[in-house]
């Protein structure tokens, strides 16, 4: 079946494999920065052991996921160039920025203070660990604020115009069609292009829920197995308080998101309701996206509600997929279940760390021993929805890879064909089958899919066999004190070099 597929098809399947695992690890080095950077400061406040045990503890975690997850971003860099060849000659001025800010403003730190991190516990003084902690975590948030900005600029791209490439001194055409970019002609409306700030506090949400539930899912799988209880409790604690207050401001942070993917892209809003036709909307809970039919099969939903998110008027229209060409609409299914999935981890997650912070407040959280399971299986729909949220935004801008804006008159209202239907600004935006590159074949796409597959497979194996290596050995004791961060790396090399011998 891969096979039979057309090269842009290849070329995004293969970019989701990759970006999507390489998903896993930003989040919970973002989550395990904060969560580290508070432990190391409650030692300084409290001088008790123990927080630094547990910053100590987490720090190995992080060092793996940290290693894991710059090994796979690097690949997508080259993909860039290979797959989406003309994509990258379109973004290159945005893009080259915005990278290479991340690059120097952000992983320079990040990665130059990790090693004081690791290696300083007994080289440098508490205050300064302290300190390193805190630019650790500033620096791998700092590295997705860049990355989010470039992305944004994708969906809602503001801050440029758009000219024709030259070569040798004259226009640059390939198979006729002239070669266009992107070009800054505003740095600072580039940055702040009307989706960065919306998306940039989504996403940060969503990083520390997921790092908070590895803290939650390793803590609780010691305490019920009655192992180092006094750590996990601690851990436990601190991972509920940042998981709750994440999942609380997403509310807020996700009616925000609505209102402006549907100020900017109505088409991508309408995808994840499956509102086909233009009109007072409800907002579907549950069912099956038919796009033959243009409904919603066994659909639940709740009255007005979408015309109430976007407007708060629950009787007002909402701009439906009829409102916008065939050729110009994206897919339907993928979208819809994908946003579901995100709201449906989302609310599910909400509801245990409300209900838990009530019991640990009342003094029983502890004495819940399904609670606790509950606690272990919390990494997995962090995981999906984290994983979800990113499908539904990526997918539900197609068929654009730079969204092009829609025409507006001189008083700023959407301009209509004599159809009823919204005219796009072609000419600003890339569609993404314009964007793969042009020397490619589907043989080659589909060889470079299975040995990436293979490749993250073996990595995923390795990952999860350090891991848990460092899961079983647990946080260091009070007679461990003297162990150096280099022990901490060591443990994860050895790991390799035991899987390697192993094989």
């Amino acid at each position: 079946m891969l096979a039979e597929m057309d090269v842009v098809m290849l070329s995004r399947i293969q970019f989701a494999l990759t970006i999507m695992f390489h998903y896993l690890f930003p989040p919970l080095t973002i989550g395990l920065g904060v969560i580290i950077a508070w432990l190391e400061g409650m030692f300084l406040w409290k001088k008790e052991q123990i927080y630094m045990d547990a910053a100590r503890f987490w720090t190995g975690i992080f060092g793996v996921n940290f290693a894991i997850g710059v090994a796979t971003g690097i690949v997508m860099e080259f993909e860039f160039g290979t797959n989406w060849a003309m994509y990258s000659r379109f973004v290159g001025d945005v893009f080259g920025s915005a990278l290479a800010a991340e690059g120097i403003f952000a992983f320079f730190l990040e990665s130059g203070f990790l090693a004081i991190l690791v290696y300083g516990h007994d080289r440098v003084s508490p205050a300064f660990h302290f300190f390193a902690a805190c630019m650790v975590a500033l620096g791998s948030i700092f590295s997705s604020v860049w990355i989010t900005i470039a992305n944004s600029w994708q969906q809602t791209p503001a801050g440029h115009e758009i000219v024709q490439m030259t070569r040798n001194g004259e226009p640059w055409f390939v198979d006729g069609q002239p070669i266009m970019r992107a070009e800054i002609v505003d740095f600072w409306a580039m940055v702040f292009n009307p989706s960065t700030m919306h998306r940039l506090i989504h996403v940060w949400l969503g990083c520390f829920i997921m790092g908070a539930c590895l803290v939650l899912s390793i803590s609780a799988w010691y305490l019920i197995r009655g192992k180092h209880e006094e750590f996990a409790k601690k851990s436990l604690t601190g991972g509920l308080f940042l998981c709750l207050f994440s999942c609380l401001a997403m509310f807020v942070s996700g009616h925000f998101q609505a209102k402006m993917v549907y100020e900017h892209q109505p088409a991508k809003l309408a995808a994840f309701e499956g509102h086909f036709e233009t009109g007072p909307a409800g907002m579907s809970l549950v069912g099956i996206p038919n796009e033959e039919t243009e409904s919603i099969d066994m659909n639940v939903e709740v009255p007005g509600a979408l015309s109430f998110l976007v407007h708060e008027d629950f009787n007002e229209d909402v701009i439906g997929l009829d409102k916008f060409k065939p050729e110009d609409r994206p897919p339907v299914k993928i979208p819809y279940f994908a946003y579901h999935i995100m709201i449906g981890t989302g609310v599910s997650l909400t509801g245990l760390m409300v209900l838990s912070t009530f019991w640990l407040w009342r003094g029983t959280l502890f004495d819940k021993r399904w609670v606790m399971w509950l606690f272990v299986i919390s990494i997995v729909p962090a995981i999906a929805g984290n994983e979800a949220g990113w499908v539904a935004t990526e997918v539900g801008r197609q068929p654009w890879i730079v969204q092009a804006p829609l025409k507006v008159d001189e008083s700023g209202v959407r301009v209509e064909d004599e159809s009823g239907q919204f005219i796009y600004e072609s000419e600003l935006g890339l569609r993404t089958n314009d964007a793969v590159s042009k020397a490619i074949t589907s043989e080659q796409v589909l060889t470079s899919i299975i040995m990436f597959g293979a490749i993250y497979f073996l990595l995923g194996i390795l990952w999860l066999f350090v891991l848990n290596r460092k899961i079983q050995a647990g946080p260091p004791h009070k007679d461990d004190s003297s162990k150096s961060g280099n022990d901490d790396l060591a443990e994860a090399l050895t790991g390799h070099h035991s899987l390697t011998e192993g094989s």
